[in-house]
């Protein structure tokens, strides 16, 4: 189909690497229990389409670009990193509390999309992962074939989009039952904000 081979192999095993903890689920999990449901569905959306943008540079070969180059591979990394990190200053010091309302501004729910969508794109480790990933479920005669590549990562973008949800959901859930907490929601953007400083610098530790 389309140049795929055990593609029901391939859905079981990206659900089981989709389901692993890593900082995709970090970072969902994040906007979800300090800014609510709508952040966590949005940045589930935005992680995704980086995934949708890493298939395309993988199906025109521009994955193989970074993974060859150390130069861009590193210009990527550094870039990711310090989007994180900004991130993370910025939620130390916010003061706002989570708008938990129904009606949450078009530009929040853009802002959330902006930041799944940016820290996916710019983790080379993404990248390196689907060029290695992706062949093994790819007829030989058909590697150099684009569409096999967006078929794959379209289903994986998939998947991600329902197992992010999912548990965005039960996220949410929890900051729900604490949304009146003041302090609590004050701790809650510092202990945010260290997670995301964390995270920039483990990608900017990261090696190929």
């Amino acid at each position: 189909m389309f140049g795929v081979e055990n593609f029901y192999v391939f859905v079981i095993t990206a659900l089981l690497f989709i389901m692993t903890p890593g900082i995709d689920s970090v970072f969902v999990l994040n906007k979800s229990v300090s800014q609510g449901k709508k952040a966590g569905i949005y940045s589930t959306l935005g992680i995704n389409g980086g995934v949708i943008v890493h298939t395309l540079f993988a199906a025109l070969g521009l994955s193989m670009l970074v993974a060859k180059s150390a130069m861009a591979f590193m210009v990527v990394k550094y870039l990711g990193a310090a989007y994180l990190i900004y991130l993370g200053i910025s939620s130390i010091i916010s003061k706002k509390q989570p708008d938990f309302n129904m009606e949450v501004k078009e530009q929040s729910n853009k802002k959330h999309f902006f930041s799944g969508l940016v820290t996916n794109t710019l983790n080379p480790k993404v990248a390196l992962f689907f060029l290695s990933f992706f062949p093994q479920f790819i007829q030989k005669e058909q590697i150099e074939n684009p569409v096999p590549f967006i078929v794959l990562g379209v289903t994986y973008a998939l998947i991600g989009i329902l197992w992010f949800s999912v548990m965005s959901f039960f996220a949410a859930t929890f900051s729900e039952k604490v949304k009146g907490n003041e302090k609590f929601h004050n701790r809650l953007n510092k202990i945010s904000g260290a997670i995301y400083i964390l995270m920039g610098l483990k990608i900017a530790l990261t090696k190929k």
